[in-house]
Protein backbone atom coordinates (compact mmCIF):
# COMPACT_ATOMS: atom_id res chain seq x y z
CA UNK A 1 0.00 0.00 0.00
CA UNK A 2 0.99 3.10 -0.77
CA UNK A 3 -0.52 6.99 -0.67
CA UNK A 4 0.13 9.11 -3.98
CA UNK A 5 -1.58 12.58 -5.27
CA UNK A 6 -4.71 12.07 -7.17
CA UNK A 7 -4.84 12.32 -10.71
CA UNK A 8 -8.06 12.99 -13.14
CA UNK A 9 -8.45 9.27 -14.16
CA UNK A 10 -8.76 8.58 -10.17
CA UNK A 11 -11.64 10.59 -9.99
CA UNK A 12 -14.43 7.88 -11.00
CA UNK A 13 -12.47 5.67 -8.26
CA UNK A 14 -12.91 8.43 -5.88
CA UNK A 15 -16.52 9.28 -6.72
CA UNK A 16 -17.41 5.66 -5.86
CA UNK A 17 -15.43 5.38 -1.95
CA UNK A 18 -17.60 8.60 -1.55
CA UNK A 19 -20.78 7.47 -2.71
CA UNK A 20 -20.57 4.23 -0.59
CA UNK A 21 -20.66 6.86 2.57
CA UNK A 22 -23.02 9.18 1.30
CA UNK A 23 -26.17 7.90 1.36
CA UNK A 24 -26.35 7.53 5.51
CA UNK A 25 -24.46 11.06 5.84
CA UNK A 26 -21.08 9.89 6.79
CA UNK A 27 -19.60 12.13 3.67
CA UNK A 28 -21.44 14.99 1.81
CA UNK A 29 -22.02 13.78 -1.87
CA UNK A 30 -19.56 15.16 -4.50
CA UNK A 31 -20.53 14.93 -8.17
CA UNK A 32 -17.94 14.07 -10.93
CA UNK A 33 -18.02 17.61 -12.18
CA UNK A 34 -16.99 18.87 -8.73
CA UNK A 35 -14.45 15.88 -8.43
CA UNK A 36 -12.36 16.54 -11.54
CA UNK A 37 -12.69 20.60 -10.80
CA UNK A 38 -10.72 19.68 -7.39
CA UNK A 39 -8.76 16.38 -7.74
CA UNK A 40 -5.69 18.10 -7.37
CA UNK A 41 -6.68 18.33 -3.57
CA UNK A 42 -7.03 14.84 -3.25
CA UNK A 43 -4.61 11.73 -2.16
CA UNK A 44 -5.61 8.33 -2.79
CA UNK A 45 -3.85 5.01 -1.54
CA UNK A 46 -3.34 2.13 -3.71
CA UNK A 47 -3.02 -1.75 -3.28
CA UNK A 48 -1.21 -3.17 -6.01
CA UNK A 49 -3.47 -1.08 -8.78
CA UNK A 50 -6.58 -0.87 -7.07
CA UNK A 51 -7.60 2.37 -5.35
CA UNK A 52 -8.68 1.83 -1.65
CA UNK A 53 -8.70 4.99 0.06
CA UNK A 54 -8.97 8.50 -0.79
CA UNK A 55 -9.70 12.26 1.08
CA UNK A 56 -8.38 15.36 0.17
CA UNK A 57 -6.99 18.78 1.71
CA UNK A 58 -8.97 21.82 1.17
CA UNK A 59 -7.20 24.91 1.46
CA UNK A 60 -8.83 28.03 3.18
CA UNK A 61 -6.07 30.04 3.29
CA UNK A 62 -2.94 30.43 5.38
CA UNK A 63 -4.38 30.40 8.38
CA UNK A 64 -6.84 26.95 7.64
CA UNK A 65 -6.82 23.59 5.55
CA UNK A 66 -10.09 20.65 6.27
CA UNK A 67 -9.00 17.29 5.75
CA UNK A 68 -12.36 16.39 3.48
CA UNK A 69 -14.35 13.47 1.73
CA UNK A 70 -11.63 10.51 4.30
CA UNK A 71 -12.97 7.15 2.57
CA UNK A 72 -11.46 3.85 3.09
CA UNK A 73 -13.23 1.08 1.33
CA UNK A 74 -14.99 -1.47 3.50
CA UNK A 75 -12.53 -4.58 2.93
CA UNK A 76 -9.95 -2.76 3.74
CA UNK A 77 -10.38 -1.01 6.22
CA UNK A 78 -8.07 -1.72 9.46
CA UNK A 79 -5.37 -2.65 7.25
CA UNK A 80 -3.53 1.02 7.83
CA UNK A 81 -4.50 3.20 4.70
CA UNK A 82 -6.37 5.36 6.88
CA UNK A 83 -3.55 5.76 8.66
CA UNK A 84 -0.89 6.59 5.27
CA UNK A 85 -3.70 8.57 4.08
CA UNK A 86 -4.00 10.68 6.69
CA UNK A 87 -0.10 10.75 7.34
CA UNK A 88 0.19 11.80 3.59
CA UNK A 89 -2.51 14.85 3.77
CA UNK A 90 -0.56 15.63 6.74
CA UNK A 91 2.41 16.21 5.05
CA UNK A 92 0.87 17.90 2.00
CA UNK A 93 -0.86 20.69 4.94
CA UNK A 94 2.66 21.02 6.09
CA UNK A 95 3.98 21.76 3.00
CA UNK A 96 1.51 24.72 2.39
CA UNK A 97 2.26 26.12 6.00
CA UNK A 98 -0.59 26.14 7.09
CA UNK A 99 -1.71 27.23 10.47
CA UNK A 100 -4.36 24.73 11.61
CA UNK A 101 -5.43 22.11 10.45
CA UNK A 102 -9.52 21.04 11.10
CA UNK A 103 -11.80 18.36 10.22
CA UNK A 104 -15.19 17.15 10.99
CA UNK A 105 -15.48 13.51 11.83
CA UNK A 106 -17.83 10.79 13.70
CA UNK A 107 -14.43 8.90 14.46
CA UNK A 108 -12.43 11.58 17.40
CA UNK A 109 -10.47 8.49 18.49
CA UNK A 110 -8.74 7.69 15.12
CA UNK A 111 -7.85 11.35 14.50
CA UNK A 112 -6.70 11.90 18.05
CA UNK A 113 -3.66 9.82 17.43
CA UNK A 114 -2.61 11.79 14.76
CA UNK A 115 -2.61 15.12 17.13
CA UNK A 116 -6.17 16.65 16.51
CA UNK A 117 -8.34 17.84 19.29
CA UNK A 118 -11.80 18.71 20.09
CA UNK A 119 -12.80 21.85 18.94
CA UNK A 120 -15.95 24.19 18.73
CA UNK A 121 -17.53 24.53 15.77
CA UNK A 122 -18.07 27.73 16.23
CA UNK A 123 -14.17 28.32 15.98
CA UNK A 124 -14.45 27.37 12.34
CA UNK A 125 -16.69 29.55 10.80
CA UNK A 126 -14.69 29.45 7.10
CA UNK A 127 -15.69 25.50 7.12
CA UNK A 128 -19.14 26.68 8.50
CA UNK A 129 -19.57 28.98 5.37
CA UNK A 130 -18.14 26.49 3.08
CA UNK A 131 -20.29 23.16 3.86
CA UNK A 132 -22.47 23.57 7.22
CA UNK A 133 -24.63 26.11 5.79
CA UNK A 134 -25.51 23.50 3.34
CA UNK A 135 -25.78 20.41 4.76
CA UNK A 136 -29.49 19.04 5.56
CA UNK A 137 -27.79 18.09 9.24
CA UNK A 138 -26.99 21.66 9.80
CA UNK A 139 -29.01 21.40 12.97
CA UNK A 140 -28.85 17.98 13.60
CA UNK A 141 -24.95 17.75 13.19
CA UNK A 142 -23.44 14.25 14.89
CA UNK A 143 -19.98 15.11 13.84
CA UNK A 144 -16.96 16.26 16.04
CA UNK A 145 -15.12 19.00 14.94
CA UNK A 146 -10.82 18.58 15.90
CA UNK A 147 -8.32 20.82 15.17
CA UNK A 148 -4.38 20.11 14.93
CA UNK A 149 -2.47 23.49 15.08
CA UNK A 150 -3.30 27.06 16.31
CA UNK A 151 -7.11 28.08 15.68
CA UNK A 152 -7.44 30.78 13.71
CA UNK A 153 -8.67 34.02 14.53
CA UNK A 154 -9.54 35.07 11.79
CA UNK A 155 -11.77 34.07 8.74
CA UNK A 156 -11.65 34.57 5.18
CA UNK A 157 -15.43 33.35 4.01
CA UNK A 158 -16.98 34.61 6.62
CA UNK A 159 -16.62 38.23 5.60
CA UNK A 160 -17.63 36.88 1.94
CA UNK A 161 -21.06 35.42 2.63
CA UNK A 162 -23.28 38.81 4.31
CA UNK A 163 -26.48 37.87 3.24
CA UNK A 164 -25.71 34.30 5.77
CA UNK A 165 -27.39 35.03 9.35
CA UNK A 166 -24.17 35.69 11.99
CA UNK A 167 -22.22 33.24 13.16
CA UNK A 168 -23.32 33.52 16.58
CA UNK A 169 -27.32 32.66 15.26
CA UNK A 170 -25.86 29.22 14.03
CA UNK A 171 -26.93 26.70 16.94
CA UNK A 172 -25.16 22.84 16.50
CA UNK A 173 -27.23 19.85 18.54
Amino acid sequence: MHPRKAILPDATHIHDLILHYSPDGTLLPRNMAELCENVRDFYVVEDGDEIIACGALHLYGPHLTELRSIAVSPEHKGKGAGRLLIEALLIEAEHHHVQCVCLFTRLPDFFAHFGFSIARRENLPDKIYKDCLNCPRLHACDEVAMIRGELPDYSILADSYTSAPPLTKISFA
